[in-house]
C-alpha cells in the first residue's frame, strides 16, 4: 500500500510541475491593461481606453480572477459614464457589483455602488439612485472610511431636490458646507453651495442665493476643476441677478454660461466618435462569440483530464479515509474543547460590551448634567459678582462672599468632572510649545503663597540649575498637575513643610529627562488606600472628606494628565509623616523664546466701545450686559442668529459676543456667514463647553476667541481687552 501511495503522489507532483511551468511563462496582467487604459483616457483617446479596459476584463476572466475582473469592470463602467453611455455603464457596473459581492466588502465595491447611483440619477430613476447610495454608505461605514460619506450625502441631497424634498436637501447641504475644510471638499463644497443657492433663488431669497452662488464660484475657480458645474453656476447667477433687477450682470453671466456650455458640448463630442463606439461594441460581440467557442473546447479537454483525476482521487480518498478514521476521536474531543472555549469567550465579550456601555453612559450622563448646570451657575456667579461690585452692606457682604465661595466650589467640581470625561473620551492631546519651566513653577509658587500661610506651612521649590531655560512641552497640563498636587499638599499639612523638587536625570540628543517630586509633612495616606487614591472620587476616608473638603477628582485628573504627557506617577506615604508624589517626563530642548500670555490689561480700552451681544437666555443677557456696562461699554442685545447677521452687515461694532447655542441658526453658522462679508470685526464665542466641543472647533468657524460660562470676571474682562486691543 505504501508503494502505491508513493506512486500516486509522484504522478500528481509531475502533473502539478507541468502546470507550474506553464504558469511561469511571461504573460500580460490586468493591472498593465488598466494602466494603458488610464493613460489613453488622460490624453482623451477614449477609443483605445475602451479597448484596453476590455482586454483587462478578458484577461481577468480567463485567469478566473474575480477581484481583478470586478475592478476592470468597474473601470469600464466609469469610462461609459465619461462618454455618457449610461445604459452600458449601468450594465457593466451591475456586473462589477455582482463580482464584488462574492468577495470581502471593499472601498471599490462601495465606489461601484456610488457610480451606479450616478447612472440612475442621469436616467431620472431617483428611488433606485437613493437605494444604491445607501448601500455604498453602509459599506463605507463598515470599513470606517468617513471621508467618503460627505460625497454620498451630496448626491443624496441632489436626489432629495429632484424628489421635491427641499427641506431634507437643505439640511444635508448646510451640514456639508459647515464641515472643516478637507482635500475632497473641492468636489463637495462648491456643488453644495450651488445647490443651496438655487434653492434660495427658487424661494425668491435672491440676496442669500447670490451669497451661496458666489461662494460656490469662488471655490470652483480656485481649483479650476469642474467646468460643467461652473457653467451651471453662471446660469444660476444670471437668474439671481435678473430677479434683483441687475440685468447687466444677468446678461454677462448668461453669456459666460452659453460660452462654457458650448465648449463643454464640443469637448464631450470629441471624447468618442459614434463610429469608434460602434466598432468597439461590434468587436466586443464577436469576441464574446469567439470566447464561448474557446471555452467549450477547453471544457471538453478539461472533462477528459477530470476523468483521470477522478480515478486517482478516488484511490487517494480511500487511503486518506483510513487515516481520517484514526483521527476521528481526537477531533471530537477537540471540538468539544473549542465549543467550551467559544462559550466562555462569548460570555467575556458580553461582559466587556456591558462594561463599555455602562462607562459610555456614565460619561455622557456626567457631561450632560455638568453642561446643563453651567447656565444656572452662570446666573448665580454673575449676579453675585455684580452685587459685590455695588458696595453691599457689611451684613450682606458675608452672605455674598459665602455665596461666591459656594458657586466657585461647585464650578470647580463641574470643571473637574468635564475634564475627566474629556480625557476618557480621548478629546485631550498634549501640546508642544516653548515654555520656561523655572518661570512656570515660580508663578505657581507665587499664586499659592497665601494658601500656604493659612495652615502656617513653609513652601519651597528646589530647581536643578542644569535644566535648560526653554523646553518644548505642554505648560498648561503641567500647571494643572502641579496646582492639584501642591494644593493637596498644602491642604493636608499644618505647621509643616511642602517642597517641590525638580531635578534633571539626563540630557541626551537635545532631550532633557526631568524628575518632579512634591513632598509634604502632612497627615499621610493609609497603605490600604494608596492603590485606589488615583481613582475618581477617592479620598482617604469619609472623615477626611468632611474635615478637609474636596471632590476626590484632583488626583485622578493628575494621573490621567501625566499619562497623556508620557509619564507614570507614583507615591510613597506614611501615616502622620507625610506623602511624596513623583514622576518623570521627557522634554525637547528649544533655543527659541517661550510663548507667554499677557494677563494685564488697561481698562481704558473698554470705554465707549460698541458691543453686540447675541444671547437668547434673558438672565444671561442681563448679567453679560451689566458686566460690560460696568466697564463703560455700550451694549446692544439680539436673541437670534438671523438678526445678528443683519445687524453686523448694516452696523459697525467694536466687538461681537456670540452665544454658540441659539434658536434657529446657531452661533457657529451665524459667525461663518458673517465672515463671508466681514473679516475684521472681532467675534468672541460664549459657551458652556461640553464634552464634544473644543476651542479649536469653535475657532474654525471664524471666531477670534472663546469665553467659557460661567464667566470668571477676570478672564471675561482679560479676553475682551485683548481682542479690543487687537
Amino acid at each position: 500500500m505504501n508503494r502505491l501511495l508513493l506512486a500516486l503522489l509522484c504522478f500528481l507532483y509531475c502533473l502539478s510541475g507541468s502546470a507550474q511551468n506553464n504558469a511561469n511563462k511571461p504573460v500580460d496582467s490586468t493591472a498593465y491593461f488598466i494602466e494603458l487604459a488610464q493613460f489613453n483616457s488622460k490624453i482623451n483617446n477614449y477609443a483605445n481606453s475602451l479597448f484596453y479596459t476590455q482586454k483587462a476584463i478578458d484577461f481577468a476572466h480567463r485567469n478566473k480572477d474575480a477581484k481583478a475582473e470586478a475592478e476592470a469592470s468597474l473601470s469600464l463602467g466609469i469610462l461609459y459614464i465619461e462618454v455618457e453611455k449610461y445604459n452600458d455603464a449601468t450594465e457593466m457596473l451591475t456586473r462589477s457589483i455582482a463580482l464584488f459581492n462574492t468577495l470581502k466588502p471593499s472601498s471599490q465595491q462601495a465606489y461601484a455602488y456610488y457610480n451606479l447611483g450616478l447612472c440612475y440619477m442621469e436616467k431620472e430613476n431617483y428611488t433606485e439612485a437613493e437605494n444604491t447610495f445607501d448601500k455604498a454608505k453602509t459599506i463605507y461605514q463598515s470599513l470606517q472610511i468617513p471621508d467618503a460619506i460627505d460625497l454620498l450625502n451630496l448626491q443624496k441631497g441632489i436626489v432629495y431636490r429632484a424628489k421635491g424634498k427641499n427641506k431634507e436637501a437643505v439640511e444635508l447641504f448646510s451640514r456639508l458646507i459647515s464641515t472643516p475644510d478637507k482635500e475632497d471638499d473641492i468636489k463637495i463644497k462648491p456643488e453644495a453651495l450651488y445647490q443651496l443657492g438655487t434653492i434660495e433663488s427658487e424661494n425668491r431669497r435672491s440676496t442669500l442665493a447670490l451669497n451661496y452662488l458666489n461662494q460656490s464660484l469662488s471655490q470652483n475657480l480656485q481649483h479650476a476643476s469642474n467646468l460643467e458645474l461652473r457653467a451651471r453656476i453662471f446660469k444660476a447667477l444670471s437668474v439671481a441677478y435678473e430677479d434683483i433687477g441687475d440685468l447687466k450682470k444677468s446678461h454677462d453671466y448668461l453669456k459666460k454660461h452659453i460660452e462654457l456650455y458650448t465648449a463643454n458640448q464640443v469637448r464631450n463630442k470629441q471624447k468618442l466618435g459614434a463610429e469608434d463606439y460602434a466598432k468597439f461594441k461590434e468587436g466586443e460581440r464577436l469576441k464574446t462569440i469567439e470566447q464561448l467557442d474557446k471555452e467549450n473546447r477547453e471544457k471538453e479537454k478539461a472533462n477528459k483530464f477530470a476523468k483521470l483525476i477522478t480515478i486517482l482521487a478516488i484511490a487517494l480518498i480511500s487511503i486518506l479515509s483510513l487515516l481520517s478514521l484514526s483521527l476521528y476521536k481526537n477531533n471530537i474531543i477537540r471540538n468539544q474543547s473549542n465549543t467550551i472555549l467559544k462559550d466562555k469567550n462569548k460570555e467575556l465579550q458580553i461582559a466587556k460590551d456591558k462594561a463599555e456601555k455602562a462607562s459610555k453612559a456614565r460619561a455622557e450622563f456626567l457631561s450632560t448634567v455638568s453642561h446643563e448646570l453651567r447656565t444656572p451657575l452662570n446666573a448665580i456667579n454673575g449676579i453675585t459678582h455684580l452685587l459685590l461690585e455695588e458696595n453691599p452692606k457689611k451684613s450682606q457682604l458675608n452672605y455674598l462672599t459665602s455665596l461666591q465661595f459656594s458657586g466657585n466650589y461647585l464650578l470647580t467640581f463641574i470643571n473637574e468632572i468635564l475634564e475627566i470625561n474629556r480625557i476618557e473620551s480621548n478629546n485631550v492631546v498634549a501640546e508642544n510649545i516653548n515654555f520656561n519651566l523655572k518661570l512656570l513653577l515660580e508663578n505657581i509658587q507665587n499664586s499659592l503663597k497665601e494658601h500656604a500661610t493659612k495652615n502656617n506651612n513653609k513652601y519651597t521649590i528646589e530647581i536643578d540649575p542644569s535644566i535648560p531655560d526653554i523646553l518644548v512641552g505642554d505648560p498648561t497640563k503641567l500647571s494643572q498637575i502641579f496646582m492639584n498636587l501642591i494644593n493637596n499638599a498644602l491642604k493636608f499639612t499644618q505647621n509643616g513643610e511642602v517642597r517641590v523638587i525638580v531635578s534633571q536625570l539626563a540630557l541626551e540628543n537635545s532631550t532633557s529627562i526631568i524628575r518632579f517630586e512634591v513632598l509634604d509633612t502632612g497627615i499621610g495616606i493609609p497603605e490600604d488606600k494608596q492603590e485606589t487614591i488615583f481613582d475618581s472620587f477617592a479620598q482617604g476616608s469619609i472623615e477626611i472628606n468632611r474635615k478637609y473638603g474636596g471632590t476626590g477628582l484632583g488626583l485622578n485628573i493628575v494621573k490621567k494628565l501625566v499619562d497623556i504627557l508620557g509619564g507614570n506617577i507614583e507615591l510613597e506615604s506614611r501615616i502622620g509623616q507625610g506623602s511624596s508624589f513623583f514622576f518623570t517626563l521627557h522634554f525637547k530642548v528649544s533655543s527659541g523664546q517661550p510663548i507667554m500670555q499677557d494677563e494685564d490689561y488697561d481698562e481704558s480700552v473698554f470705554t465707549n466701545k460698541k458691543v453686540l451681544l447675541i444671547e437668547d437666555n434673558k438672565i444671561n443677557q442681563m448679567i453679560t450686559a451689566k458686566m460690560c456696562e460696568n466697564k463703560l461699554m455700550l451694549v446692544e442685545i439680539i436673541d437670534n442668529g438671523e438678526d445678528a447677521i443683519e445687524a453686523v452687515k448694516n452696523n459697525y461694532y467694536d466687538l461681537v459676543l456670540m452665544d454658540v447655542h441659539l434658536p434657529g441658526i446657531n452661533g457657529t453658522i451665524a459667525t461663518q456667514t458673517i465672515r463671508t462679508f466681514d473679516q475684521h470685526t472681532r467675534i468672541i464665542a460664549l459657551t458652556a463647553i461640553s464634552l464634544n466641543e473644543n476651542r479649536e472647533m469653535l475657532l474654525s468657524y471664524g471666531m477670534n476667541d472663546v469665553i467659557t460660562k460661567p464667566f470668571d470676571p477676570n478672564d471675561f474682562y482679560r479676553v475682551i481687552a485683548q481682542n479690543l486691543s487687537n
